[in-house]
């Protein structure tokens, strides 16, 4: 009886590995474990999600060659990369339905042709946290991280384009700018803003500003929401200089093996409900125009999610510069290694 019972058991487990795996690389926090295992059951197949914290190490992985995934979510500008280098599948929309709900309205800063290659799944905002109760008033200017009386209680983004590139703002450049000697004069403000901030940091702010232990952060306006959600003392503000904005697309990596599933997942994703289902626990818009009605009033009177004409008008995207991107790296050496 014993032998049976582990011939079935056998059979079982093999079974079960039979199963269609769908294997995702993406940030943090970008998805509802519910609406992970929804489509795990609608489509009779496991997810598997592995996690990256910056654009770098999604490329470096890809370009090693290691990985086997059939699903991205790399940065728009990026993704500019990844398409120049042929790392990407070209994107059948026929085979994503749901695509018609795209809110194309919002997609103005981005190069269109990249529409071929990817399809744009969130949106967020680089802009500043802070401390309401510990602060009264804040200036609403990037060159606040200058400001001594917050010293030791700062931090900036681990991120030499973010962080060159909110430099740059103050000081009334463009943040994918080509000249040498602005983007050396932003490397040169950054090194004195290094003398007030905790540390560079692309994480663990969130849990910092939630403590009180940073009071002024360069972060991500979906982590300083959802930061918000559980204190209230936390908000997010747009600098009057201007802001960075990001766009996160999915993306099918050259050669992936189970493409069909990664284009239901697209498409599940972009199902009205599951939209909004998403936004409320991420804190990003999904550019999905009828997933609106779904959410509460309270989301779509946040401008850290949905910013007016005004704040919009002065959003800039971060743009591949291709090889001379290297500009930036030296004068984030530069940084890092100042004292």
């Amino acid at each position: 009886m014993m032998r049976w019972f582990l011939i079935v058991l056998v059979l079982l487990t093999a079974c079960g590995d039979q199963k269609r795996k769908l294997y995702v690389y993406t940030w943090s926090e970008m998805f509802d474990p519910d609406l992970i295992r929804e489509f795990e059951q609608n489509c009779e197949c496991r997810v598997i999600l592995d996690t990256y914290d910056s654009n770098e190490m999604l490329y470096a992985k890809l370009k090693s060659g290691a990985g086997g995934y059939d699903l991205i979510v790399p940065t728009y500008y990026f993704e500019q990369l990844m398409v120049k280098q042929n790392m990407l599948e070209p994107i059948d929309l026929s085979k994503i339905p749901n695509i018609k709900y795209l809110d194309r309205s919002l997609l103005k800063p981005i190069d269109k042709t990249l529409l071929l290659y990817s399809v744009p799944f969130s949106i967020s905002y680089t802009g500043i946290g802070f401390r309401k109760d510990r602060i009264a008033r804040l200036e609403d200017t990037w060159c606040v991280f200058g400001d001594s009386r917050y010293r030791g209680r700062m931090t900036l983004l681990n991120d030499y384009r973010e962080t060159l590139g909110i430099a740059l703002l103050c000081l009334g450049f463009n943040p994918n700018t080509l000249n040498p000697e602005e983007i050396d004069r932003a490397a040169d403000l950054v090194i004195e803003w290094k003398k007030n901030i905790a540390k560079f940091e692309n994480e663990q702010y969130k849990n910092g500003i939630a403590t009180a232990e940073f009071l002024i952060v360069q972060g991500y306006s979906s982590d300083i929401l959802q930061v918000s959600r559980e204190n209230p003392d936390v908000v997010f503000s747009f600098p009057k200089e201007g802001a960075l904005v990001s766009f996160d697309q999915f993306a099918i990596p050259r050669g992936a093996r189970n493409q069909d599933l990664a284009y239901a997942f697209i498409n599940f994703i972009f199902e009205p409900r599951v939209s909004a289902e998403n936004m409320k626990l991420i804190s990003l818009r999904i550019p999905n125009q009828e997933a609106y009605q779904y959410l509460p009033k309270k989301m779509l009177e946040s401008l850290a999610l949905f910013p007016g004409e005004k704040i919009v008008s002065k959003l800039v995207p971060i743009e591949d510069l291709g090889e001379d991107v290297r500009l930036y790296q030296q004068a984030w050496e530069k940084v890092k290694e100042s004292r």
